[in-house]
């Protein structure tokens, strides 16, 4: 009994892991065979978010859903400080998955369009 409830855990959270990606990838005929079509840039995408730490994937996968966005702007959804947001945003310009630049006195962030 004990192992089906654990395989059944394991499944419930295959499907939120599922449901997750399907937001960050857009949606493609998936075929078995590789083709001159396949776009293998959005699995190493998918890659690289599930090999962040989970606070850099948070603010990585809420800058994806937003588009470009101060630290304020994540933080206000995140529910973190903004301090802490803009650490984590840019240690993601240091990792080269994120860009930043300056309008003003405000800096924005958005996705290196070369990880897209």
């Amino acid at each position: 009994m004990l192992e089906n409830e654990i395989l059944e855990e394991i499944l419930y959270n295959l499907r939120e892991i599922s449901v997750k990606l399907d937001r960050l990838l857009p949606k493609e005929e998936v075929s078995p065979f590789p083709s001159e079509n396949t776009n293998v840039n959005n699995s190493l995408d998918v890659m690289m978010l599930l090999s962040l730490p989970d606070h850099l994937r948070t603010t990585a996968t809420t800058l994806f859903e937003i588009g470009p966005a101060t630290a304020e702007d994540i933080a206000e959804i995140t529910r973190k400080e903004r301090a802490v947001e803009s650490n984590y945003l840019n240690q993601l310009v240091r990792m080269e998955h994120v860009e930043k630049y300056r309008e003003g006195r405000k800096v924005y962030f958005h996705i290196n369009s070369n990880m897209c």
